[in-house]
């Protein structure tokens, strides 16, 4: 293999960054960085990680493997070598581990004073919980949002794991990212970004907090505007066990939804509150009278803003998606491509998800200027597999 740095295509091109890897929000953040143009070089312990590599791990694509052993003071210099000509330090341990390896803040800082460190975490860098062990629901659970989550007013839903881990996750820390690089450029300098899930998750709720600061909210699933509350904004089920998205909040999109379902002369009007339990019957009868595809010919395109609820694996043959290529198959696997587009800058992807830890680790590390690399991979601190 012939490793190249600067191949991206994307506006981040020439942007060099340096992933200490971890599982989830960490590596996420890094394929959005790598899809955008940038370098990014993925330091990972050899043999890998649990639930965080192989061949279909597509958080892991567009950046090359390098596989040495922390705690091998050799290794440490070299990542700190890395580090010396990069942009970016992205790593997601609990917080101190790094800087009881040497690769803390100030041990980067100190060869590169304009480093932008970002620290990803779910608790965050202190308080009460910061060295305790969580997941994506755990620090969703803390924040309000998923109490609220779901239309059963008898138990939350959660959302698989990207309202946390995605969401308030490493969308936060790219943002962070994003703006410390801008703002080094002013100041020279460099500064550590403290991504906490559970910041990030209360940052997305911020429309939460303005309905309970407006006294018209009800912290009960299922009793408000946007949770399944009314009936012209909720999930309904067709003829062949599918379903369909109804969001039809404003008046003229309630007006095609009633019209086009064949109710208008029968169904209550949006302003009669006390008459939605028959709304939503007239409703629930509708949609059960027609299958998916059936609901979907009479309402896609339309503004009744209806739509309906299919699988990933139809979601990639959507007609919308298809033209706007949104899918594309790469590499043995479907996958999304970049976002957001670009109109000079178009990104492109690049390298697929290693197959194992290290199996890119002389082509990068020279890349990257590192000499020494014999050396490394004889001695066991670096692997090439």
């Amino acid at each position: 293999m012939t490793y190249e740095l600067g191949q991206g295509t994307g506006p981040l091109k020439g942007v060099k960054v340096v992933e200490i890897a971890g599982i989830g929000p960490g590596p996420h953040a890094c394929m959005i960085l790598a899809d955008l143009g940038a370098d990014v070089i993925r330091i990972e312990r050899p043999g890998g990680q649990a639930l965080a590599g192989g061949a279909t791990m597509l958080l892991n694509r567009g950046r090359p493997s390098v596989a040495l052993n922390l705690k091998d003071p050799q290794a440490v210099a070299t990542v700190l070598e890395l580090v010396r000509t990069a942009d970016v330090v992205i790593e997601g341990m609990r917080p101190g581990v790094t800087e009881r390896l040497g690769l803390g803040p100030e041990d980067c800082q100190a060869v590169n004073p304009k480093i932008v460190y970002g620290r990803m975490t779910g608790w965050g860098q202190d308080g009460p919980l910061a060295q305790a062990a969580g997941h994506d629901m755990n620090y969703i659970a803390i924040t309000g949002a998923l109490q609220m989550m779901g239309q059963d007013k008898a138990r939350p839903h959660f959302p698989s794991n990207l309202v946390g881990d995605f969401g308030g996750g490493s969308t936060y820390l790219v943002i962070g990212i994003l703006a410390a690089l801008l703002e080094a450029k002013v100041s020279g300098q460099g500064q550590v970004i403290d991504a906490a899930i559970v910041d990030g998750t209360a940052h997305l709720n911020a429309m939460t907090a303005a309905f309970l600061a407006s006294g018209g909210y009800h912290e009960e699933r299922a009793s408000n505007l946007l949770d399944g509350g009314v009936p012209f904004y909720d999930i309904y089920e067709t003829s062949d066990g599918k379903h369909m998205s109804v969001g039809s909040l404003e008046p003229q999109f309630f007006d095609a939804l009633v019209t086009l379902l064949g109710v208008k002369d029968t169904c209550p009007g949006q302003g009669e509150p006390q008459r939605y339990d028959e709304m939503r019957q007239i409703f629930t009868d509708t949609f059960r009278s027609r299958t998916q595809a059936e609901w979907i010919e009479v309402f896609e395109g339309t503004d009744a803003c209806v739509a309906g609820i299919i699988p990933f694996t139809e979601a990639v043959e959507h007609p919308h998606l298809t033209a706007r290529g949104t899918f594309v198959e790469r590499d043995g696997m479907v996958q999304p491509v970049p976002a957001p587009r670009f109109s000079r800058t178009e990104p492109s992807l690049s390298l697929p998800p290693s197959k194992a830890a290290g199996e890119h680790t002389r082509e990068a590390l020279a890349a990257w200027g590192i000499t020494d690399i014999d050396e490394l991979i004889d001695s066991g601190v670096a692997v090439q597999t």
